[in-house]
């Protein structure tokens, strides 16, 4: 068994036994407890992480030491002993204190939710921009926690260091290193914004749309985008599987071209040094002409998640009361669900799910993976995207059949009659795409 030392300079990493425990804490909860359990032993093995147990325990009050009552700590203990455990997970926020405290009574690494979705960040940042936003968000985390004893800033190793030895500087010099890091990240930051900026603006002077698939952290979101684009984004039923934001172009029926971006999953207690260091990438998602939110409607607490994911939408000025404040007058992108993993239900709900669909605008029934439903999310998108289109009666030669061909890739031919040489043709257009056929003429 590891016996956990303060002064040790061990690494827990990749294959590390561990135990998960969390405090159901009274009062009330959106999913429950066993869903939760789950889903934290998810981001655990979502990082290589040997989980050997997992138990919730019930916690009438908040104990400001441990978080635990006294009886439940030397349980999580004994546990930990009998599990030969190297790491305990606390799917709970902790206080510097309590990691401490739990620290010393299991005599074993004590990690919260908040480092452990850290550290899965900091493992999947592939960009340059991704890696300062994760480290950004460690320093931010890790400064509040130079209190403890044992741990300053972490020795250099492949991650952020959530799971590695402690370091050997001091307090006071760790403080200054870490605000004279998090001051230099933010400038290169800075810089990173200014530059996505001019491309959002480049791409909103073109005349595509730009649509942006969100959702609760394995919701599917990366296989409906390679479903829809033919691209090979990372999609695994992991949690998390996509940290970096990918564009790629697509067509839709109506348009000929649009923006289709893949973002971060969202998840519950979604640290909030997360979403402060992610909102530059987020911004993303407000820029956009439409928000497809993609839910796994096969999942035990998939309404919990949905209600997750639109206060994540809240905080950046999306969703909910006091949405787009800041926003100059901008009116929120419309949100479209996309209820996915149809093929998980059995042929009762199936049938629910799109009976309900068929009573809403805004949901569209689909399974990412078999396809099934995937044209009726492109129809949708572009119907929404459309809804401002306006019949048109333009007069195009009869010799040229490209013009013809062009309209009703682009829009929607009502009608058409011959008038001499000329078509006359009705056809729903969107501004831009009007715009588009009278530049390609050369009106």
């Amino acid at each position: 068994m590891a016996v956990f030392n303060r002064d040790s300079a061990d690494e827990v990493s990749r294959g590390a036994r561990a135990i998960v425990v969390r405090a159901d804490v009274h009062g009330p909860e959106r999913r429950d407890s066993d869903a939760r359990l789950e889903e934290a032993r998810g981001l655990a093995l979502a990082i290589g992480i040997d989980v050997r147990a997992a138990q919730a325990f019930r916690v009438r009050d908040r104990k400001p030491a441990t978080l635990f009552g006294s009886g439940q700590v030397d349980q999580i203990a004994t546990l930990a002993r009998m599990e030969e455990a190297e790491l305990v997970i606390v799917d709970n926020a902790l206080s510097p204190v309590q990691q401490s405290n739990l620290e010393k009574a299991t005599e074993t690494k004590v990690i919260d939710r908040t480092g452990l979705i850290l550290e899965i960040f900091g493992e999947r940042a592939a960009t340059n921009e991704g890696r300062l936003q994760v480290e950004l968000a460690h320093l931010d985390y890790q400064a509040g926690r130079l209190v403890r004893s044992w741990t300053h800033l972490e020795r250099q190793r492949g991650g952020f260091g959530f799971l590695g030895g402690p370091g050997e500087t001091q307090i006071e010099a760790d403080r200054r290193m870490i605000r004279d890091r998090m001051a230099k990240i933010r400038r290169e930051l800075d810089q990173v914004t200014k530059t996505r900026g001019l491309h959002r603006a480049r791409r909103q002077r073109a005349p595509w749309p730009v649509i942006a698939l969100v959702g609760y952290t394995n919701a599917g979101k990366s296989t409906l985008f390679n479903r829809m684009t033919g691209a090979a984004v990372m999609a695994e039923d992991l949690l998390f599987a996509t940290l970096d934001p990918t564009m790629r172009q697509i067509a839709l029926p109506g348009l000929d071209k649009a923006i289709l971006s893949d973002t971060v999953g969202f998840v519950s207690d979604l640290p909030t040094q997360l979403i402060a260091a992610f909102r530059a990438t987020l911004e993303e998602v407000l820029s956009a002409d439409l928000i497809v939110h993609v839910r796994d409607i096969a999942h035990p607490d998939s309404d919990a998640q949905r209600d997750d994911v639109m206060d994540v939408l809240g905080e950046l000025g999306i969703a909910g009361e006091g949405a787009f404040e800041a926003g100059e007058g901008e009116e929120p992108p419309p949100i479209i669900e996309a209820w996915n993993k149809l093929d998980l239900l059995d042929e009762d709900a199936a049938t629910l799910a799109r009976e309900t669909a068929t009573r809403r605008s805004d949901v569209v029934v689909l399974s990412a993976l078999t396809g099934e439903g995937v044209d009726d999310l492109q129809r949708a998108v572009s119907a929404r995207l459309t809804a401002g289109a306006q019949i048109h009666r333009l007069h195009v030669p009869l010799a040229d059949g490209a013009a013809m061909a062009w309209l009703h890739e682009h829009g929607e031919v009502i009608g058409s009659s011959a008038e001499g040489e000329d078509m006359l043709v009705d056809v729903r257009l969107s501004d831009s795409a009007l715009a588009r056929f009278l530049k390609r003429r050369g009106n």
